[in-house]
């Protein structure tokens, strides 16, 4: 998979092979933007829905009902709440696989030590790396606010952040979504010369 290609505006279609990122805060658009980049994409999309379905929880069939009505008829809808990498080795060049989100499925294995969480991660960066369809990842913006007073809390941005930047780096389109804007990081941004790998936990 090739890095930094062009998706660079709104006309633009991606190749046969091809990782988008798309990050934002709660209720940014990120999700509507990472689903009009599918709809263009011109391939076979399916919708890769992280969370786990609580029937109990009103508020949160709610919001997976918002997010239902948005995407066309025509797309397939899978749920896949733990095993990623398994999803993105099977999809084909036809495929356009749309993954919503990151963050829902870390916190589904939040549990995890340390060495497992680590193996899981290689695992799907390596399966991204080597993907033959397009994936569209959507990931949250965890860590602008204030320090988490609980640990769960602290471990679950510093887990999805190094993530995200991870995926950042071999990503071919990295994508912000805030205020109600869309900037194409690839094009405006500069990539961090030293690999993620040297950070240590808490900076940055």
């Amino acid at each position: 998979m090739t890095t930094h290609s062009t998706m660079a505006n709104s006309t633009d279609q991606p190749s046969s092979a091809q990782l988008i990122l798309v990050t934002g805060s709660a209720r940014s658009g990120k999700s509507e933007w990472a689903e009009t980049l599918a709809a263009r994409s011109g391939k076979s999309v399916t919708y890769v829905a992280t969370a786990h379905v609580d029937p109990s929880d009103r508020e949160w069939q709610s919001r997976i009902l918002q997010h239902q009505q948005r995407r066309p008829a025509n797309w397939k809808t899978l749920s896949v709440p733990i095993d990623l990498s398994a999803i993105i080795q099977s999809a084909s060049s036809s495929d356009c696989l749309l993954i919503d989100s990151l963050g829902t499925w870390l916190a589904n294995l939040l549990e995890q030590d340390e060495e497992t969480w680590n193996d899981i991660t290689q695992l799907v960066l390596s399966s991204l790396a080597q993907a033959s369809s397009v994936v569209i990842l959507v990931s949250e913006e965890t860590g602008w606010g204030v320090v988490p007073a609980y640990p769960s809390g602290r471990l679950f941005r510093d887990r999805l952040g190094t993530l995200t930047r991870q995926i950042g780096a071999i990503a071919d389109s990295v994508y912000l979504v805030t205020g109600g804007y869309v900037l194409n990081l690839s094009q405006l941004g500069v990539p961090l010369e030293h690999s993620i790998n040297s950070v240590l936990p808490g900076e940055a």
